[in-house]
């Protein structure tokens, strides 16, 4: 539907980014992906004296990639006159060659969103082909049609009619690299997931179950068996063991990672970390062997890391689970008991935060994993959820404060959210909290050091104090960047706030630059007059701030957090974790909210280092269908 005709149209050029590796960024081949996908006709294809439905070809791919647009369009505030509603239609174009565009779809291939249709197994994308989307394909789609409200009608019965991943894994990555950034906290969650809560043994009646149920027990972790040995004794039982090439399948179809490569090196931080190890390798002596490694340092006297660990990518490399992996994934717990969160063990990650190239000559530090938790019963998600939660145990209806307060504190609901804020137009609100909250704890590190320093900016100054000056001037930078983004009148995310507070924030910033510059404040604070403020002005500042914080808090939890837990993006979320108890957010330490906010300023430390972790999405329709599917009962296959 072409664009309203007020709408201005915005138009930008960008280079698709690609990795050493060659290959375009993760992010930018979802976007592509999922483009592409909207803008095909998946219908019903024959080859080999076959036909495959909701599904497309090489000519179709290639026509389409050669040409495609895509359009989205945001309604939100006039910049110039905030009072008035306008909608900015952003076209987006790809065009390539029909080599470029095999060479896209054999990323796709690589990071398993599709698959050839007549041969599943292959790794290549062919010239001609029929290929169809995969279930990890189908849930990075609904992602991207759901953040871009895209109705996609004629996608329905590809989403009705296939399975879709109903739990993916994303890992953090490295912006200047797209590296994944591999930490205790990062390879956690991932082991947790790659196992599962329990030793996944499938069942002897999996041959007989529908598609849809062989993806659900496949989702439950990668698939275990026991492998005997002759021993000098007799057979030797290896217990919870896998396949090489089983366990690459596993990672590429469950997790971010974007191909074998990627999910290899993964699979080598395992064996680095001591959680997986090599059982056997009867491959012949003419087979070709490609092995894996990654390196690192290794941990304390205690510690199961190693320096450097491999993972043989073979189709005879059997491994199994150590004691150390079955402790890190709780397969021996009572149900119900879970590490406190204070304990060394979940928290493991603040002691040994790392930033790991992963790559084969990588090295980095990584400190010792302790192994002394106690184990308690963590309160789960779904009882912070519900409106009966209360820590000690006593008659009490949680307020819709009480859920934003826990909502803030969750990466991953406060990124769903966001994209609920932004959906309304107020996603400014949240901005400004987080803003906010970020600037205090670093002004609390540095400025009020600097108000308590006798000597002032004009005497001579050590390095360290030198350092916290020029740390306490980018604070005051920040203080007035936040100003001037959600305060300052017609700003870019002006905030619906106080007529009261607004009047007393203009009337002070009025008087205190009329008094260090003589001139009158017109609304906006410039660099220069910015850099006058002293640390107990900043402090003022501060308070005014927090008010406002405490008024924006309020609005969203009387008016946004009502709506948002009704929302079928939240209850689909929901129905997992009661189904699980506490679901993945309590299985997978999730990125750090306060990562990128320094502890110390920049210049009085030796390094800083990047902090990886884990999020985990959820599909709404995944959910769904898993309810409406009956499961063969037990008791027909004893």
């Amino acid at each position: 539907m072409p664009p309203p005709a007020e709408a201005p149209q915005a138009t930008s050029s960008h280079m698709m980014k690609t990795t050493k590796r060659g290959r375009p960024f993760l992010k930018d081949t979802l976007d592509l992906f999922a483009t592409l996908v909207v803008s095909l006709e998946l219908t019903t294809n024959r080859q080999y004296f076959r036909t495959f439905p909701n599904s497309f070809t090489t000519d179709d791919a290639a026509r389409n990639l050669a040409s495609l647009k895509f359009s989205q369009s945001n309604r939100g505030p006039d910049p110039r006159e905030p009072s008035r509603i306008v909608t900015t239609t952003t076209t987006t174009t790809f065009s390539m060659t029909r080599d470029m565009a095999k060479a896209m779809c054999q990323q796709f291939m690589d990071a398993r969103l599709i698959e050839n249709a007549a041969d599943p197994g292959s790794n290549l994308f062919k010239e001609r082909g029929v290929y169809v989307l995969t279930p990890k394909g189908l849930h990075v789609l609904e992602r991207f049609m759901s953040k871009n409200g895209i109705n996609g009608d004629h996608l329905a019965r590809v989403f009705s009619s296939q399975p879709i991943c109903m739990k993916l894994l994303h890992l953090e990555r490295r912006s200047v690299d797209d590296e994944i950034i591999v930490s205790h906290s990062a390879i956690t969650a991932l082991f947790r997931r790659f196992v599962g809560r329990q030793p996944n043994y499938p069942p002897e009646y999996m041959e007989t179950m529908d598609a849809f149920q062989k993806y659900h027990e496949r989702s439950k972790g990668v698939a275990l068996m026991d492998v005997s040995e002759k021993g000098a004794k007799g057979p030797v039982v290896h217990k919870h063991c896998f396949a090489a090439v089983t366990a690459l399948e596993w990672l590429c179809d469950f997790t971010s990672v974007i191909g074998r490569e990627e999910a290899a090196e993964m699979a080598a931080q395992f064996v680095r970390f001591g959680l997986i190890t090599l059982v056997s390798d009867k491959r012949k002596n003419n087979d070709s062997a490609i092995i894996f490694t990654v390196r690192g340092a290794a941990g304390g006297a205690n510690s199961s890391i190693s320096q450097h660990g491999e993972f043989r990518c073979t189709a005879k490399a059997i491994y199994r689970v150590t004691d150390e992996g079955r402790r890190l994934a709780r397969w021996d717990m009572p149900d119900g008991a879970r590490p406190s969160p204070n304990s060394s063990a979940a928290n493991v990650s603040n002691a040994a935060r790392t930033s790991e190239d992963h790559s084969v000559d990588a090295s980095t530090a990584e400190g010792a994993a302790s192994t002394d938790a106690k184990i308690h019963r963590r309160i789960s998600m779904t009882e912070k959820l519900n409106a009966s939660y209360d820590p000690e145990k006593k008659a009490h209806k949680e307020s819709n404060t009480d859920r934003l307060k826990f909502i803030m504190e969750e990466p991953q609901l406060r990124a769903l959210f966001r994209d609920f804020l932004r959906s309304n137009f107020c996603e400014e609100n949240l901005s400004f909290y987080l803003d906010v909250q970020d600037f205090k704890k670093s002004f609390s590190t540095t400025s009020s050091a600097i108000a308590a320093n006798p000597a002032g900016r004009g005497a001579k100054s050590t390095p360290g104090q030198l350092a916290m000056e020029k740390h306490h001037e980018a604070l005051i930078q920040k203080a007035f960047v936040i100003y001037n983004t959600y305060l300052a009148p017609s700003s870019q995310s002006e905030l619906n706030i106080d007529h009261g507070l607004r009047n007393e924030l203009s009337g002070y910033l009025s008087d205190v630059i009329q008094s260090l510059t003589g001139k009158t404040f017109q609304g906006r604070v410039e660099l220069e007059q910015a850099n006058a403020f002293n640390a107990t002005q900043l402090q003022t500042m501060i308070r005014l701030y927090e008010r406002i914080q405490t008024h924006v808090f309020r609005l969203m939890a009387t008016d946004s957090v009502p709506k948002f837990i009704k929302t079928p993006r939240f209850l689909a979320l929901k129905i997992k974790l009661v189904e699980e108890d506490d679901g993945p957010l309590a299985d997978f330490p999730l990125m750090n909210s306060s990562a990128s906010t320094p502890t110390v300023p920049p210049g009085l430390e030796a390094s800083e280092e990047e902090v990886g972790g884990a999020y985990v999405t959820i599909s709404q329709r995944a959910v769904t269908q898993e309810r409406t599917q009956e499961r063969p009962p037990a008791t027909e296959h004893r």
